[in-house]
């Protein structure tokens, strides 16, 4: 069953919490990053994305970097910028944007449940990633960004996270993306240990984002447990920093493709490649509606192309997927990308940025051809985490996305 636990978390300033909390280090650039930084020594984009506070030539996993986002978390608690509580607290993180609200609770979870599968996987981590994020922590000492969790759904949680929000909330703004910001502290000794309790009785968590963080604090909870002759189990480092949503509230947008080539077909060798495995038709239809069908847009037309009956395994949570379709029986067969991981001739783009981005990249000859992408559902992520599978890369995009240095957990 789940472990949770409340921590001393160190947080901003109530009148700084707008300038300090940042969008995740790993959705944008580190150009960007600065750019979103003129002027704001109090961004939390000093912390998670250090390298730009250093010349921009910067080997991105340079020993120098991690030294620096320490010394940039650092002084922000010196300058009583971001400031520990006294106690262990639970908080409510919300965000809404339009009708999307989610509801989530800050909290700890255990090392011990990542290890033994009690928070389920559904993505396998690159290994320079998951150095990349280990190396953060250690050097830091410190989870600066959640991991975002998921669970089934309770009528009983969701009670108690109503409770919590009875109180006016810590922090409430909006980002500069258009959501809202609503963060609680929670302060009943009863409901944090009543949250304690039903949690304890959920059979699993699920990791919606955040693969690579979850596996470096195991990681460096080794590394941690190695340095202490005194070990017993307890220390902080046992856990690391989540959000957890209900499933129920989640919002998955697709993930689309552009390719850089049809690797050496012309346009009517590559259709013709293409129909027998999809049935093609023109479209006015730029994203598409409903399960195994795709968007493509090539040579300034989109298309709808629909999968064929018998091209997959319908028992297969994996093979079922829309991104194991078009991996399958079009990236991989006729566009040659076998590796969608490692090929430089395949990128994604978050739905988030919409059909005009996909054209705009087509357009601009530097990719030749874009598919769009039907949402994999939250059902099916939950499916193959408990199946013990792993879905493929990039089949995802959750929005909005968590802000970090809203909470910061000190690994001792």
């Amino acid at each position: 069953m789940a472990i949770i636990k409340p921590f001393r978390g160190v947080r901003p300033k109530r009148e700084l919490v707008e300038k300090v909390a940042s969008p995740p280090y790993d959705v944008i650039s580190s150009d960007e990053a600065r750019e979103l930084v003129k002027d704001n020594p109090y961004s939390f984009l000093h912390v998670v994305k250090p390298e730009i506070d250093l010349p921009e030539n910067i080997d991105l996993y340079d020993e120098s970097v991690y030294k620096k986002g320490a010394e940039n978390l650092n002084r922000l608690m010196e300058e009583k910028i971001l400031i520990q509580d006294e106690e262990e607290y639970f908080y409510i993180y919300r965000q809404k944007i339009g009708d999307i609200i989610q509801t989530g609770l800050v909290c700890c979870a255990s090392v011990d449940d990542y290890d033994d599968d009690i928070i389920k996987k559904h993505e396998q981590t690159r290994a320079d990633k998951e150095e990349d994020r280990t190396k953060h922590v250690y050097t830091l000492n410190a989870n600066t960004g959640p991991v975002f969790l998921t669970y089934r759904s309770t009528k009983e949680i969701d009670t108690l996270i109503e409770d919590g929000k009875e109180r006016e909330p810590e922090y409430n703004f909006i980002s500069p993306d258009g959501v809202e910001h609503t963060f609680w502290v929670v302060r009943k000794k009863e409901l944090k240990n009543e949250l304690i309790k039903k949690f304890g009785e959920i059979p699993n968590l699920y990791v919606a984002d955040g693969h690579h963080r979850s596996a470096a604090a195991s990681r460096v909870r080794k590394l941690k447990k190695m340095e202490n002759s005194n070990h017993t189990g307890n220390e902080e480092y046992n856990y690391f920093l989540v959000v957890i949503f209900p499933h129920n509230q989640l919002n998955i947008m697709d993930y689309n493709r552009v390719v850089k080539d049809l690797n050496g077909f012309s346009v009517d060798e590559f259709f013709k490649k293409v129909e027998e495995k999809f049935t093609v038709k023109e479209s006015n239809l730029k994203k598409p509606d409903e399960k195994h069908t795709f968007g493509m847009y090539l040579d300034g037309k989109w298309y709808l192309l629909r999968a064929k009956e018998g091209i997959f395994d319908k028992n297969d949570p994996v093979k079922v997927l829309d991104v194991s379709i078009l991996q399958e029986n079009l990236l991989g067969p006729i566009l040659g990308i076998g590796d969608p991981r490692k090929d430089e001739r395949i990128d994604f783009v978050g739905g988030i940025r919409g059909t005009g981005e996909l054209e705009k990249l087509v357009n601009s000859k530097k990719y030749r051809v874009a598919f769009s992408m039907f949402p994999t559902s939250i059902e099916e992520l939950m499916d193959i985490a408990d199946a013990g599978k792993f879905m493929p890369p990039k089949s995802t995009w959750f929005e909005p996305k968590l802000r970090s240095g809203l909470a910061i957990h000190l690994l001792d």
